[in-house]
Formats: structure tokens, C-alpha cells, sequence
């Protein structure tokens, strides 16, 4: 995987991360952001006419 398809899942876990320490449910938000980031990460991904192509 480059290094650019990563970006989606570093801001979803900083994103999930700082929301989950300020609403004191760390667990959850980690999680929702690491979801979040995978999704928009694969989004991107079909956006860009290779939905398969890890390269």
C-alpha cells in the first residue's frame, strides 16, 4: 500500500483518538475513527477508478 492511501487511517485514529479523550470513551472513538478512516481511505480509492489496486 503507498504511502498516500494511509492518510485516511492516520486522521481517522488522531481524529478518534482526541474525541475519545475528550468525551472520556476512548475505546469507542478509537474504533468509529479507525472505521472512518478505512471508509474514506476505500472511497477515495474507487473515486480514483482502482478500487483493487493496492500499488
Amino acid at each position: 500500500m503507498k504511502r498516500k492511501n494511509k492518510t485516511g487511517l492516520a486522521l481517522g485514529i488522531v481524529i478518534g483518538s482526541v474525541v475519545g479523550i475528550l468525551t472520556d470513551n476512548l475505546a469507542l472513538w478509537l474504533s468509529l475513527g479507525i472505521a472512518i478512516g478505512i471508509g474514506t481511505t476505500l472511497v477515495k480509492k474507487q473515486q480514483n477508478g482502482n478500487p483493487n489496486n493496492d500499488q
